[in-house]
């Protein structure tokens, strides 16, 4: 019988023909009958927990591929941890409330906004996000993402809606919520307040303009013909100016330059000078600043005056060290203004249009105006230079189109109360990568305090009701246990539905004039809010999961988003950070290191990569690349990826076809009766085990792939498997050698298919159907291997290392006579090696050369034997390929002249012929 004959017919049983984009949804449909995420959960139950907690991806548009490398490395370090023995329950969530939502419903042509109540605006954008959870749950689900699908959080489901009031409700309790005038982040594109997390910085073009300020009141100090020369790139906040700041520890020049008397910064005249080309410069004077304190300057267009002041944010960085000053449009001069009581003056509109307040500009966009200002200027004669810079200037994330700084009433949460806190919190947790802690410590340390309101209608209200007689606020426990209350039942739908006294608990009156008779607060919350209360609104409200989380794990930008928002929230309810750890991943780029954009037509689409590659293959990719820094992507890229797939399952599919009669319970081979091959084999596996599961337990993925890859590719298919071919297919059935051999690609199987586990989840359980004895219906019910000490033998080990040098030359060797034709398969060769004494002394360790070097015969010369002329010449032994004597065996296609000798069978060698009778009889 031929048993590589019968072996090739029983591969063919085998389904390990890849195929994955057909063989994955159907692998899917199985694990759904199964409940496979139950069927985990209940074979863990009473385990030490780890929790993951998801940050929720928006519901607004199909996934990206940097979605997929997301959930996808959250889903092998689940995977990981329940193999590894822990709960590890997974609850998936989503962001469902804000500005892109409201917009997509504006412009999809469906409704008039106009036209309708909020709360029925609100019903079509809760139905838009819900519909787009639905569709990224199933382009996630088909990543093989394994989670509780059917019970994920939703930040518009009511009971969530209910605890983030909550949360609010306990900062308040707190002291950490106010309302102030205060400069933020507006969005005139979105007609809103934004957070610093909302912002993004771009390269913008602005006007520069140099401008004379001339001195009304030099209180001594300056003539009044003289003008302080200011230097701004926001021309448009001249008609807010209130006053020009000075840095108090400067030296200011008065300089006369064509009959001119001007005041500069000394450190910057030369830097002003060229810039506006002035070039007969003639110091007068020098004067500190402190000393200009209180001088008053004539507004450049308006009949007021400009406060001088004097503040340490001056710098001489640029500029003329003298700092045009609008409170209502900047943080810096909002603050010295308030010293200085100057009052604040914001003459621009929710959508950045000039008020009355701003005469001569009323009713244009500001950029518009700020075009009219300059030539005003110029008109006056106060302009000095105007030139256009290009730099980085914030814009709105969801927008791209610029903001402004503009000063308005809203509701903020005082990090200042707390950020010690929260800088002390970030020491206590573990970074990955470690440069995350100075990240997330700066920011938090350099933040101001937190604009939580929003001019939107489309996510969770502000629970605060204003007096209708002395519009006092109220808000205390008992009206936002009340509202929280009504939200759990109903939704937060019911704020804009109902009307006050249905909201308010009974008996609610004013705390400062005692009226019953009260308005709602017309903003929501911040988005960020809603997210940064997902540890109280899941991990607190849920049975299967704790508090706080072991590990979030977020792209970078989310050290300033919910990394950020979450710290706040947990510190400020519970005096602590909501996880333990913080990992974090880079951003995905294509084949050249280009940002993904349609317009570049350089995007790779997760789901298409699915439907031609299977996801086993993008999961593969994901585990390859160091994902905490950016990462790239391409055709290119992932076809190599199915190569190194490819070998990974050709040897997985290997080991599958020679087990088909092996029995693991009765014809297991123990290690000491193993030959040194065999042992070396297993240690080499062991060695394996221990890798990866250090490698996964420290999240670095690309070391399991790269291990995987080369146990796989080299001391499997190149060395151990090429070497036992013989053995698997030659000897007789029950041969106790061919036994030691499937003993160990047994052992091997089991612990590559549970080690891939994580990472190809298909795959590993495509081949866990086949494994001889495996009695679990998923290996994901399995636990992971660990290393068997008593298998390691490092003298062992560097014994056959030392050898597999030795092969590798003779490989090398083979394959040169191979080219020059002088031999055809490797069995038709005899080499013959000429070593050096410790070569030598090292090959007499060895058995059966041959058949370790896969040839039909091997001769070793001793040490001073001259190598005949021909030989290749290696490191420690020279070798000589010579063609094999005698005639191939029709069986086993060794060359030797025992073929012919046993009369019954004259076309085999001894050995064959003997395993034929013997399973004869």
């Amino acid at each position: 019988m031929d048993y590589g004959k019968t072996l090739n017919l029983l591969q063919t049983e085998f389904p390990m023909r890849g195929n994955l984009p057909q063989a994955e949804p159907k692998m899917q449909q199985h694990w759904n009958e199964l409940d496979i995420y139950r069927m985990v959960q209940e074979s863990r139950k009473g385990k030490p927990k780890f929790i993951l907690h998801d940050g929720p991806p928006y519901a607004n548009g199909d996934i990206h591929i940097g979605h997929a490398m997301n959930k996808i490395l959250k889903d092998i370090i689940v995977r990981f941890k329940t193999m590894q023995g822990f709960d590890a329950p997974y609850v998936p969530g989503w962001d469902t409330h804000g500005l892109p939502i409201e917009q997509a419903i504006a412009n999809g042509g469906k409704v008039d906004r106009k036209k309708m109540s909020v709360h029925e605006f609100r019903e079509y954008c809760k139905e838009y996000a819900l519909q787009w959870v639905e569709k990224q749950k199933a382009q996630f689900k088909r990543l093989a993402i394994r989670g509780d699908w059917d019970n994920p959080y939703i930040t518009l489901q009511p009971k969530y809606e209910a605890q983030q009031i909550r949360v609010f409700g306990e900062m308040v309790n707190k002291g950490y919520i106010y309302k102030g005038l205060k400069p933020v982040y507006w969005s005139p594109s979105s007609e809103s307040a934004l957070a610093e997390a909302e912002i993004e910085y771009k390269d913008k073009q602005s006007t520069s303009v140099y401008v004379a300020f001339q001195v009304k009141d030099g209180k001594g100090k300056l003539p009044e013909d003289a003008s302080i020369v200011i230097w701004t790139t926001t021309p448009w906040t001249l008609p807010a100016n209130l006053g020009i700041s000075l840095h108090p520890d400067f030296d200011y020049s008065l300089v006369q330059v064509n009959g001119k008397k001007y005041v500069v910064a000394a450190g910057l005249l030369d830097a002003v000078s060229k810039e506006i080309g002035w070039t007969d410069v003639q110091v007068l004077s020098q004067i500190k600043g402190s000393e200009l304190e209180h001088v008053l300057c004539q507004h450049p267009f308006y009949d007021r005056t400009s406060l001088v002041m004097v503040g340490e944010h001056v710098t001489l960085d640029a500029g003329t060290g003298a700092v045009h000053t609008a409170p209502g449009h900047g943080e810096d001069d909002f603050a010295i203004g308030q010293r200085y009581n100057l009052g604040v003056l914001c003459p621009v509109d929710d959508q950045g249009h000039f008020t009355a307040e701003a005469p001569g500009f009323e009713g244009m966009f500001y950029e518009k105006g700020g075009k009219l200002v300059t030539e005003k200027l110029t008109e006056s004669g106060h302009l000095l230079h105007m030139s256009t810079i290009q730099h980085q200037y914030p814009h709105d994330w969801r927008t791209k189109k610029p903001v402004i700084f503009r000063a308005t009433e809203q509701w903020f949460a005082s990090v200042d109360k707390f950020r010690q806190e929260m800088l002390e919190e970030i020491k206590r947790i573990n970074w990955t990568p470690n440069w995350g802690e100075v990240r997330l410590h700066n920011m938090i340390a350099d933040r101001g305090d937190w604009c939580i309101s929003r001019q939107r209608v489309w996510g969770v209200p502000i629970p605060i009701f204003y007096c209708r007689s002395c519009s006092e606020p109220l808000v205390n426990q008992d009206t936002i246990e009340h509202v929280a209350q009504v939200f759990e039942r109903e939704g937060s739908n019911a704020w804009f539905q109902k009307d006050e006294k249905e909201l308010l608990p009974q008996g609610a009156v004013c705390p400062k004039c005692g009226h019953d008779h009260f308005r709602k607060e017309t903003d929501i919350m911040d988005v960020w809010f809603d997210s940064g209360s997902s540890h109280v609104g899941v991990l607190e409200s849920r049975e299967e999961l704790q508090w706080p989380a072991d590990l979030y794990l977020e792209g970078s930008d989310q050290y300033r988003g919910w990394y950020n928002s979450s710290l706040i929230t947990g510190v400020a309810v519970k005096g602590q950070a909501p996880y333990k750890g913080i990992l974090s991943h880079g951003f995905t780029l294509d084949g050249e290191g280009r940002k993904m954009s349609k317009s570049l037509g350089n995007t790779v689409d997760p789901n298409q990569v699915c439907e031609k590659l299977g996801a086993d293959i993008l999961r593969l990719w994901v585990s390859s690349v160091d994902y905490q820094s950016d990462v790239r992507i391409s055709d290119n890229i992932l076809t190599q990826i199915t190569e190194v797939y490819r070998k990974i399952r050709n040897t997985l599919r290997f080991l599958l076809g020679n087990l088909y009669d092996y029995n693991p319970s009765t014809d297991r081979v123990a290690p000491a009766a193993m030959n040194e091959l065999d042992r070396f084999a297993e240690a080499r596996l062991n060695r394996l085990i221990e890798k990866v599961t250090q490698a996964y337990e420290a999240y670095e993925f690309h070391v399991v792939y790269q291990a995987v890859h080369h146990f796989c590719a080299v001391e499997m298919s190149a060395f151990y498997l090429d070497i036992c071919k013989d053995r698997l297919y030659a000897s007789a059935p029950e041969d106790a050698g061919r036994k030691a051999a499937q003993t160990v690609l047994y052992d091997v199987l089991t612990a590559i298919t549970k080690l891939i586990a994580p990472i190809l989840p298909h795959t590993s359980d495509e081949v866990w159907k086949y494994i001889p004895g495996a009695e679990l219906a998923s290996v994901q019910l399995s636990e992971l291997p660990t290393p068997q000490a008593s298998l390691f033998d490092e003298a062992l080990e560097t014994k056959w290392e030392q050898f597999i040098e030795v092969r590798d030359n003779v490989l090398k060797a083979l394959e040169e006579a191979r080219k020059a034709k002088t031999i055809g398969n490797s069995l038709g060769a005899a080499v013959h090696l000429y070593p050096d004494a410790e070569t030598y002394a090292l090959l007499q360790g060895f058995e059966q050369l041959d058949q370790l070097f896969i040839v039909s015969a091997a001769f070793v010369h001793e040490p001073g034997t001259g190598a005949p002329e021909g030989a290749h010449s290696f490191k420690g032994a020279s070798v000589k390929v010579e063609v094999a004597e005698g005639d191939k065996c029709e069986r086993c296609w060794i060359v030797t002249p025992e073929v012919g000798h046993d009369h019954e069978h004259p076309t085999l060698c001894k050995r064959c012929a003997g395993v034929i009778q013997l399973t004869k009889a």
